[in-house]
């Protein structure tokens, strides 16, 4: 059986851990080459000495996506070492939770430069060489905070939102000229950041359950199942899947109110 992203170089952010590097394995094991990014430098080089990976067929920067610059530069390696770039999973990305009152404007601005300007920054390094050689595409990782609320996580899906807003837009300006560009919205997903979160609790187990139980089937996502989302949409399984937002919570997002 055909690998399913054989020829694919892909450009990852936020690798190192979670999502992230659920995405990378799940990519690497259908053929991608991959250029991984992420700004923690130390636990990347250690992620990418763990992968099982051919020789050749991962590359990595430590960057901070916020930084033009910086994303512009390890672009031109990443296609420098593989290859033009002609697939972007925009994974990396930051939780800023508060109210709106209390929430300060330092993090209101670091939200929007990691969560929309950060995603911008990569897209518009890799849209020129994506559009020179014929086309690709663009996943965009979202969140359920895209459409809808949870009080007290302002301003974090305000830039969720936005997210979705730059997919479309991207989406439509550049699909005469064969770039696909889509977001994947994940909810609960059971990563180190959320069992940090149940382990601020006094007791952990009973918090870890009380999410397990918003959720219609009782437990949220793995890391890997969302990862097998993103390589069915980095793929071309889909071929006329544009500005789409594939939801992959479980039914959570449709449910009026806990059982």
């Amino acid at each position: 059986m055909a690998e399913r992203l054989s020829g694919k170089r892909i450009f990852l952010t936020g690798a190192a851990q979670g999502i992230g590097l659920a995405i990378a394995e799940a990519c690497l094991a259908e053929g991608a080459k991959l250029f991984l990014v992420d700004q923690d430098g130390t636990l990347l080089d250690k992620t990418v000495a763990s992968l099982a990976a051919p020789k050749g067929h991962v590359g990595h920067a430590t960057a901070d996506i916020s930084d033009g610059a910086v994303i512009t530069a390890a672009v031109a390696r990443a296609t420098a070492e593989l290859g033009p770039i002609n697939a972007l999973i925009n994974n990396a990305g930051m939780n800023v939770f508060s109210t709106p009152l209390e929430a300060t404007e330092e993090e209101w601005n670091r939200n929007f430069e990691v969560n929309v300007k950060g995603a911008w920054n990569c897209s518009k390094a890799v849209l020129p060489g994506i559009l020179a050689h014929g086309g690709g595409a663009i996943l965009n990782i979202a969140s359920t905070h895209s459409f809808t609320i949870i009080p007290h996580t302002f301003p974090y899906p305000v830039a969720k939102h936005a997210l979705l807003g730059l997919t479309k837009s991207l989406a439509l300006e550049y699909a005469g000229q064969g770039v696909r560009v889509n977001a994947l919205a994940p909810g609960y997903v059971e990563t180190q950041k959320a069992i940090d979160y149940w382990n601020g609790f006094p007791d952990p187990a009973v918090a870890r359950a009380t999410t397990m139980a918003l959720h219609p089937g009782g437990r949220i996502a793995s890391a890997s199942e969302i990862a097998l989302a993103a390589v069915f949409m980095i793929s071309d399984e889909c071929p006329f899947m544009n500005a789409a937002t594939l939801v992959v919570d479980g039914g959570l997002s449709q449910l009026q109110h806990p059982a």
